[in-house]
């Protein structure tokens, strides 16, 4: 395969990131993940923070696989979660922490904000949902706690902004990513300038956006070295479900998707932002998305949940009945999770979920405190999240399609969550519509579609999205 093209797509989670590789093989699109590494916070100061010198230095050794394998990719691009960034000086270092979005820091934050616009106009202008953690927000903690930190700082990246900028030296910012900041506007597609003045945030800062498929640069002489190859930088959407909703594999605009990982994003594709009062009041988003498109969706607390008992379980928390060796993979809990009766269901977007010491412990208390059954083995404890998320998404959906005047027929799902099988098979019961599941690794495949979208391997998103069914396809969940 001399003379295979490669593309490479660097997607990063909120637990962990992977390296993967795609190439097009008799009209089909094939991956082969390279390499994985764990991410998490950290604790600084009393804060939750993210090693950015660490995150950096897992992209470049999973660099180092393709020279290894020799298979250097024709470009390669890096998505990460939304809402955190960095701050640098004049010297293009980090003036302060890159902070993780469940840092506490922004806890009334939100008070400061609405005293210079009210949430209605804020939302009307950006669309963007009112969630404790958005950059705006975490920007006012900033200015109000963080000494001369704004008034010190020249630049403002985006996470993978910033990792493409120690890749190439030069800084883009990237649209789909910045849309998650609630700083920019949703009718004029650009920085709110007007709001961020307002708020007393330097200009300087803000800089002209770069749609998916601009070309970033080449590797800086120092990375080509260590990793053992040079390739050009171009930017994917950003954005991890900017990037998983475009490998949603529908050729209509008339979708209804939940990109299913950490979070679960339930929603549709608009071409104009519904910035109106019952979108507000419904707690619907307009986040950018490829080609100016918007993603009308719903943030649930998504697969968080589990994630945070699987952790708890494996760290050897106490339940009657614990057998030492117990497997507590995702694929087990959520089989293991069909089998129990317990009914019992909590509000999986109360902000009591986002960051508690304990989620087993938040769970059962939820439960105490609502006179339901309180779980006590891990597969009871996992079928409340589940049939707490299909409660969720059920409620999501008749949502959307009152805000929207249209009906689904179907829910696609996307992202590490289709592969729970009872989940899809629950969500379909509860929302009464067929479920389609897959592709899993759709936020990579988005990554590489934005890339080989630029090389012109395809002529526009219909025909990537083509393509992704016809090299993945889906498993169909009937109601």
């Amino acid at each position: 395969m001399a003379n295979t093209a490669y593309y490479l797509a660097v997607d990063i989670g909120a637990s962990s990131g992977r390296h993967i590789l795609a190439h097009m093989e008799e009209g089909r699109i094939v991956l082969e993940e390279i390499y994985r590494f764990p991410n998490g916070n950290d604790t600084a100061d009393g804060h939750l923070v993210w090693d950015t010198g660490r995150l950096f230095r897992s992209v470049t050794e999973g660099m180092k696989k393709c020279a290894e394998l020799g298979k250097i990719p024709v470009s390669m691009g890096i998505d990460t979660w939304g809402v955190d960034y960095v701050l640098l000086g004049e010297d293009d270092k980090l003036i302060s922490p890159c902070f993780g979005y469940r840092d506490s820091r922004t806890a009334g934050m939100d008070a400061q904000v609405y005293a210079g616009i009210s949430r209605r106009e804020l939302y009307a202008r950006t669309g963007i949902q009112k969630t404790s953690f958005n950059t705006i927000y975490q920007l006012m903690a900033d200015k109000l706690q963080g000494g001369s930190r704004l008034s010190e700082a020249e630049s403002l990246l985006m996470v993978p902004d910033y990792l493409h900028f120690l890749l190439t030296g030069v800084k883009k910012q990237e649209y789909t990513n910045a849309t998650s900041t609630q700083l920019v506007n949703a009718a004029d597609k650009t920085w709110d300038m007007d709001l961020i003045r307002s708020l007393g945030f330097p200009e300087k800062l803000f800089g002209p956006l770069s749609m998916p498929g601009t070309f970033v640069g080449n590797l800086l002489p120092e990375i080509r070295k260590e990793v053992g190859f040079d390739t050009k930088v171009v930017l994917p959407a950003t954005h991890d479900t900017g990037s998983a909703v475009m490998s949603v594999p529908s050729e209509s605009d008339d979708v209804l998707y939940i990109s299913s990982g950490t979070w679960s994003l339930l929603g549709t594709e608009l071409h104009t932002a519904d910035t109106g009062e019952a979108a507000e009041k419904a707690n619907f988003t307009n986040e950018g998305g490829y080609d100016y498109r918007f993603r009308f969706l719903k943030n649930i607390m998504g697969l968080w949940m589990i994630q945070s008992v699987k952790k708890e379980l494996e760290a050897g928390y106490a339940y009657s009945g614990r057998q030492d060796g117990e497997d507590y993979s995702f694929a087990n809990l959520c089989a293991k999770a069909s089998e129990e009766t317990i009914s019992s269901v909590v509000d999986a977007n109360d902000d009591r979920f986002l960051s508690p010491s304990s989620m087993i412990g938040e769970i059962r208390a939820a439960c105490r405190e609502a006179g339901m059954q309180v779980p006590e083995t891990p597969w009871e404890l996992a079928r409340v999240i589940y049939r707490s998320l299909a409660e969720c998404y059920r409620s999501a959906v008749l949502e959307v399609e009152s805000l929207t005047g249209r009906h689904y027929d179907a829910i696609h799902i996307v992202g590490g969550g289709s592969n729970a099988d009872w989940l899809n098979q629950l969500t379909a019961e509860r929302c009464g519509r067929r479920v389609l599941a897959g592709p899993g690794e759709a936020t990579a495949i988005g990554n590489l579609g934005a890339q080989m979208m630029a090389d012109g391997v395809f002529e526009n998103l219909t025909a990537f999205r083509r393509c992704v069914f016809a090299s993945f396809g889906v498993k169909t969940y009937c109601s």
